[in-house]
C-alpha cells in the first residue's frame, strides 16, 4: 500500500486557507452530529459512484479518527487527487478547539 499523505491537526491552518476543501467520509449520523462547517459530505461507502461530486484543488479528507479518512485519501490519491488525510480526524479537530456545526440542533460532537 502506498503511503497516504496525511497532516497532524497542528499542520491545519486556523482558520482553513481559502481553497482548501474538506471531505467528510463518515456516515451520516456522524454527519449530523459534529461536522466541519462547509465541508462536503460523502460516506466512505459512496465514494467511487460519487467521485465527479469532488471539487478540484486541495481536499482534506476527515473521519472519526483516520482510518477511513485514509482509506479514502488512498484510493483518490490513485484517481490523481490532490488530497491529505487528517491524522486523528474529527476526534482530533475537536480536541483542538476547532469550530463544528450540528444538523441535529444540539451542540456539534464526534459521535
Amino acid at each position: 500500500m502506498p503511503a497516504v499523505p496525511t497532516v497532524s491537526m497542528s499542520g491545519v491552518p486556523d482558520p482553513l486557507p481559502e481553497g482548501l476543501h474538506v471531505l467528510d467520509v463518515r456516515e451520516q449520523v456522524e454527519w449530523d452530529a459534529g461536522h466541519i462547517e462547509g465541508a462536503q459530505h460523502v460516506p466512505l461507502g459512496e465514494l467511487t459512484q460519487r467521485l465527479d461530486e469532488l471539487p478540484e484543488g486541495q481536499v482534506l479528507v476527515v473521519c472519526k479518527v483516520g482510518g477511513r479518512s485514509g482509506q479514502a485519501v488512498a484510493w483518490l490519491h490513485q484517481q490523481g487527487h490532490d488530497v491529505v488525510n487528517l491524522d486523528g480526524g474529527m476526534l482530533e479537530w475537536e480536541a483542538a478547539g476547532r469550530p463544528m456545526v450540528s444538523e441535529t440542533g444540539q451542540p456539534p460532537a464526534v459521535v
